[in-house]
């Protein structure tokens, strides 16, 4: 096991077999070699272990071809269960937590880990991605307008050292990522912004409800918009940040 420099990428999947082989192939094509795969299945009731088994399949595999190893678990407990569990079988000293939808740049983990090396203030960095044909350019660091709402990725790289103690908040059912960055904030763990697109999320993923930010104040009676501003509310008072207005998503 390569242990210097190690990534390990934690994939949490339910019911995504389809979007799976275009994650594991963006992986696989990474010109950065040094990493583990570790795919949690959060009971999904697809073909994902018909996935799993040819990606490992020896015949299709080189010498330097990291493993994908796969950590079977029957009962469904959500992403962030799964993304913890991910993180305790994992033996890299970088994380990466890789949805089944996101396709990497051949190039991303080479570029993150480079920047993350050289900005030593930073405990993590993420960039830019896209959605379909959406840009979410994202922006520099700042912790201002981070409090004010979800604005950085899940896909970010992370120094295993300055990951939360207690992880993913597991009870946490809505914009988790950004309530595992404020929880890094308050620990004062900062992130660091790479001004390219490195990835594209499939639609039909995880951010698959994402609505343009004038649904959210046009039309606030739709279930969707009511979910996100509970959503939101629920993470504000977790972290104690005044509710001065719900952030709308950009």
């Amino acid at each position: 096991m390569r242990y210097a420099s190690m990534i390990s990428i934690i994939i949490p999947i339910y019911n995504q077999a389809d979007k799976l082989p275009k994650c594991l192939d963006s992986i696989l094509n990474q010109t950065y070699k040094n990493y583990e795969v570790i795919i949690v299945n959060d009971g999904s009731t697809d073909n994902v272990n018909e996935v799993i088994k040819k990606f490992n399949d020896v015949g299709s595999r080189t010498p330097d071809t990291p493993d994908i190893l796969y950590a079977l678990r029957v009962m469904r407990k959500g992403a962030p269960s799964a993304r913890n569990y991910g993180f305790k079988k994992s033996q890299g000293n970088y994380i990466l937590f890789c949805d089944a939808d996101i396709i990497l740049k051949p190039t991303t983990l080479e570029i993150m880990l480079k920047t993350l090396n050289k900005h030593q203030e930073a405990s993590y960095v993420y960039s830019s991605f896209l959605w379909g044909w959406k840009l979410f350019k994202v922006g520099e660091f700042n912790p201002e307008k981070l409090k004010t709402g979800p604005c950085i990725h899940t896909t970010a790289l992370i120094r295993k050292e300055h990951f939360p103690k207690f992880g993913w908040d597991e009870s946490i059912k809505k914009l988790q990522d950004w309530d595992l960055w404020l929880t890094m904030l308050e620990q004062n763990h900062i992130g660091y912004w790479i001004d390219q697109v490195l990835f594209t999320a499939q639609p039909g993923g995880t951010i698959s409800n994402w609505l343009p930010s004038f649904v959210y104040r046009l039309f606030p009676f739709l279930p969707s918009v009511k979910k996100y501003k509970k959503a939101v509310k629920i993470i504000k008072e977790k972290h104690k940040i005044l509710m001065s207005g719900v952030a709308l998503p950009t």
